[in-house]
């Protein structure tokens, strides 16, 4: 919708046909403009809507902007009949009707009769008192272009929501129905876990929500920032995002439910595996202790504990979940299950290695002990009788029980250094190698 040109001197023919050339056409995108907006799909559900709030007090405003729109453009047309009229008196108009076209073009000329009602509720007539108002034609269309805009602004917004939101609760409200009957088959009810209690949530939330959009759709309506355009915005979906969401989350809880059934047997099979294994380690741990104690002295033994009866008995509860199909139960309790019995199976075998440690000790004394004398043997000193005497010293501790673990290390260590000095490079003197320094009487 246009706007005419701003008032002046009086006009000539010129001037004149171009002012009405440019009013006809400006009339013509003005009554297109009115029958595209009381076409509008958006305008029609609104007359038909029972609506509340915001959209409720805009729509108000805009029916009584859409009458007055037209009965100033009723005005606009006859204004212009009648300017059409004097200009086709004569081919060649006189002074008089140039100076009444001009009067009539850019003057002041227009009045406009408006009902009470429709006055009081047009936002840009709000508190006016006025039956009827004086326009010119350009202020006249500035007017149009006001209420137009607000009232296709207020039509476009109401129709891209319910266009977009209503459609997409009713795809989430099927969803929804679908995820809700796979919950019940699996036992995930209100009241007995969580996500059937999410389900109800986002249920009541859904219809609520689609109750709201129907009779308040600019409720749901973000404007665009900065943008005068009519229509300028979008459908907020924040609510519907935040339990599309929600859905997922209840959808994923129900899979992995769902997942439980299909493999509950193997789960639980493992999981007894594990925790007899993790006894079987405990076992040997205690068994390995009173060996130790036999036959290490001077060691700090750390005690083993007992069997893990608080596992065994959330296992034999977890069977009965099974049994029963109660899948929703089940589902947290394996979990917590497989992370504790690998846990239990962990803890086990660390206390083993730390029970068996002096053994180990004891073993790897054991081996450094005859792995010197195969090497001593090999560069042919097996009979000398100091290396012979250490060795028997040595071998004495290590297999005796109880065996002192620092008193055979020192043992061992003497070994090692007497077998390591007869071993090392010497420069022979003219004694020969009877001259060698004789150990015998060394400590």
């Amino acid at each position: 919708m246009g706007v005419t040109g701003p008032p002046g001197p009086v006009m000539d023919r010129d001037e004149v046909d171009r002012a009405l050339a440019r009013l006809g056409a400006e009339h013509e995108a003005i009554e297109t403009s009115l029958l595209a907006l009381q076409d509008h799909a958006g305008r029609r559900l609104l007359e038909g809507a029972e609506l509340t709030g915001t959209t409720k007090e805009r729509w108000t405003s805009a029916e009584a902007s859409i009458t007055l729109l037209w009965a100033y453009f009723d005005a606009y047309t006859d204004a212009l009949r009648s300017a059409r009229d004097i200009r086709s008196r004569r081919r060649w108009s006189s002074r008089d009707d140039l100076v009444e076209l001009t009067e009539l073009l850019r003057g002041e000329s227009v009045t406009v009769a408006g009902s009470a009602t429709a006055t009081a509720n047009a936002p840009t007539l709000a508190g006016s008192s006025k039956l009827s108002e004086q326009f010119s034609l350009a202020a006249l269309v500035e007017r149009m272009n006001e209420l137009y805009a607000s009232s296709l602004d207020m039509v476009v917004a109401s129709d891209a929501v319910w266009s977009a939101l209503p459609a997409r609760i009713d795809l989430l409200a099927a969803e929804l129905q679908r995820t809700r009957q796979l919950a019940h088959s699996v036992g995930v009810r209100p009241g007995e876990h969580p996500a059937g209690d999410d389900l109800e949530r986002i249920t009541r939330t859904l219809t609520t929500l689609r109750e709201r959009v129907v009779s308040d759709p600019l409720a749901f309506w973000a404007p665009a920032q900065g943008s005068s355009a009519p229509g300028g915005g979008r459908p907020d979906t924040t609510t519907y995002d935040r339990e599309a969401r929600a859905l997922e989350e209840v959808r994923r809880e129900i899979d992995a439910v769902l997942t439980v059934r299909q493999d509950a047997e193997a789960r639980l099979v493992k999981l007894r595996d594990v925790l007899s294994r993790a006894d079987r380690t405990l076992a040997e741990a205690r068994s390995a202790r009173g060996e130790v104690l036999a036959k290490i002295a001077a060691s700090e033994v750390p005690a083993v504990s007992g069997p893990p009866t608080a596992l065994q008995e959330q296992l034999a509860t977890a069977a009965e979940y099974r049994r029963h199909a109660q899948w929703h139960r089940l589902s947290p309790l394996l979990e917590s299950l497989e992370e504790k019995a690998e846990d239990e199976l962990l803890r086990a075998r660390e206390s083993l290695t730390a029970v068996t440690a002096p053994l180990a000790v004891r073993a790897e004394l054991r081996g450094r002990l005859d792995a010197y004398k195969a090497k001593v043997a090999r560069h042919g000193f097996a009979e000398d009788p100091f290396l012979v005497e250490r060795y028997d010293a040595a071998r004495r501790m290590l297999w005796s029980a109880p065996c002192d673990l620092r008193v055979a290390e020192e043992a061992v260590l003497r070994y090692q250094r007497a077998a390591a000095d007869l071993l090392s490079p010497r420069v022979p003197e003219q004694g020969g190698p009877h001259d060698r320094v004789d150990r015998r009487g060394e400590s």
